[in-house]
């Protein structure tokens, strides 16, 4: 199945797009991820992503895009994916579409180069709520805390390794309301893009994340047929 998940920052499609992912027996494969890695690499294009997610801003599309064509024209990719954070406005869904034609892949319910479109809709109070209070161990753990959520035992050290918490720069509450903003204005208009090709299915991306999880599990099952 060829799959994408699309809903403002913290509505949990990172977690979801791991669980589908493992469900169908599809890579997932998350922008967010990739830019990340070439960050802490200190790579030519982690400077220049760095500079844009530091401000709440979205990666230029010609970037972007490149990537995305590069991981998809991989060999575990021809049996179907699950994309998180691609794409992010109407331009880069329709490059999707060429991508996926270049690639070989016919186009089905009309006109759709997708299987499903999973749109995760929260609330953006709790949005803000959920990615300002997010704490990061600075030790290679991966440990994640949040202050209201999952707080660390020992305050702002991680109770399991003992590394220092620390918030990422893009979860400050004020990059996080322009991130919201952006999403609105730029991402949000894909939603009909989708809906009009008939593969759009919305969840609610509220409550506890295996009720999500069955949400989501339920949408792909029956877009599978």
């Amino acid at each position: 199945m060829r799959i994408v998940l699309v809903g403002p920052p913290g509505a949990g499609k990172g977690t979801q797009a791991s669980f589908i992912a493992s469900h169908l027996g599809v890579p997932k494969i998350s922008t967010g991820d990739i830019f990340r890695a070439n960050i802490s690499q200190g790579t030519p294009l982690g400077v220049k992503a760095k500079e844009y997610l530091d401000a709440g801003q979205l990666v230029p599309d010609e970037l972007t895009i490149d990537i995305v064509r590069d991981r998809l024209g991989q060999a575990d990719a021809a049996g179907g994916f699950l994309l998180d954070g691609f794409p992010r406005n109407v331009a880069q869904a329709e490059e999707l579409d060429k991508i996926l034609a270049d690639n070989g892949v016919s186009p089905s319910a009309g006109k759709a180069y997708l299987d499903v479109v999973l749109d995760l809709e929260v609330d953006n109070g709790e949005v803000v709520k959920r990615i300002s209070g997010r704490r990061l161990c600075r030790n290679d753990s991966g440990h994640i805390f949040h202050v209201d959520y999952s707080p660390s035992k020992a305050g702002d050290k991680c109770d399991i390794c003992g590394g220092e918490l620390y918030q990422r720069s893009d979860d400050a509450e004020e990059v996080v309301r322009t991130r919201l903003e952006v999403y609105a204005a730029e991402t949000a208009p894909i939603i009909d893009y989708y809906r009009e090709q008939g593969v759009l299915t919305t969840i609610d991306a509220t409550g506890e994340v295996d009720v999500i999880t069955a949400r989501a599990f339920a949408a792909v099952d029956a877009a599978r047929g």
